[in-house]
């Protein structure tokens, strides 16, 4: 009997401190979900604004909010994006709809930034990117491109973490933890 309550006193010890150190672990239906600012699950379809969080725990949104899909025949439940897994991420931006171009991310070689940068015009498929859990933080992430090397396979290339380069989001050896903040009037 004493071995019986001393275990439901240790379970519920456990129980509370787990809860209260550790909320989102506790209360996320999917522990590989990607949890936003709010301590929400990031799902597909809504917009989010990308924040570059800083070491003194202050998150900078700036640009246009994103929507993160799964690409044309990954599995998944299309819902929940999950840490570890391809996805595409748009823009939410009609001008670029009115101009005929694609709000999907890609990188692109840009001369004039000297390098590589996260641009528009991607196209389903072979324009993967990734979220990460960053090290060192709670609810802080890393994008990282993962370029495919050829459509008909599935064959790919490293991941390369993206961070700021010249202020322009792109390829960088030096990758920077982002958070996500949702957008607060999803209707529009």
């Amino acid at each position: 009997m004493k071995i019986t309550k001393f275990a439901v006193l240790s379970f519920l010890l456990f129980a509370f401190t787990a809860t209260s150190i550790f909320p989102h672990a506790v209360h996320a239906q999917d522990p590989e979900a990607v949890i936003d600012v709010n301590g929400n699950e990031v799902t597909a379809d809504a917009r989010y604004f990308i924040g570059a969080a800083s070491d003194d725990n202050t998150t900078t949104l700036a640009g246009l909010p994103v929507t993160f899909s799964s690409p044309v025949g990954e599995s998944g439940d299309g819902t929940v994006i999950r840490e570890d897994s391809y996805l595409n991420v748009n823009f939410v931006a009609a001008t670029c709809r009115m101009a005929g171009v694609s709000t999907m991310w890609k990188t692109e070689l840009r001369p004039t930034m000297r390098g590589f940068v996260v641009t528009t015009g991607g196209v389903d498929g072979l324009n993967r990117f990734k979220i990460t859990k960053y090290e060192g933080g709670n609810n802080l992430y890393q994008l990282s491109y993962c370029p495919i090397s050829d459509p008909m396979c599935e064959c790919s290339c490293a991941c390369v973490p993206l961070g700021n380069v010249v202020d322009r989001l792109a390829p960088s050896t030096v990758p920077f933890p982002v958070v996500f903040e949702p957008v607060a009037d999803q209707s529009s």
